[in-house]
């Protein structure tokens, strides 16, 4: 799902029929910060504990727990850690960029990173 963070968690609390004083109440968060939130105008949190506590309330299956913080990440202008983390992303995401900025990769610039991605499934 391509949707920011602020948009997807209030529709979860949304199909929760929770207003947002019921569910700040719950999981202990201030209504006004976290209308603030919701609204875009502040950053989504960045502590992972909160993230995976929101994530835990929703019930939400592992693929949509790494969206719903992968958008955190996104919404506050940032790559989700993982991927800094792993080796052969961050080495394929120069040319990532190139590509999405419409600079055409040469054929071995595209098979580096077809190479690269193949990388990332595959058993070590």
């Amino acid at each position: 799902m391509n949707t920011p963070f602020s948009n997807r968690i209030k529709e979860l609390r949304i199909e929760r029929r929770l207003t947002l004083r019921q569910f700040c109440e719950e999981l202990g968060l201030d209504p006004s910060n976290w209308s603030k939130v919701e609204r875009g105008i502040n950053p989504p949190p960045n502590d992972v504990s909160l993230l995976e506590k929101l994530a835990s309330f929703f019930g939400l299956n592992p693929d949509a727990r790494l969206s719903l913080m992968d958008s955190a990440a996104l919404q506050r202008g940032e790559l989700p850690k993982d991927i800094l983390e792993d080796e052969i992303l961050k080495n394929a995401l120069p040319a990532f960029f190139r590509a999405a900025r419409g600079h055409q990769l040469s054929e071995e610039e595209r098979q580096d990173l077809f190479q690269e991605v193949l990388k990332l499934n595959s058993p070590d």
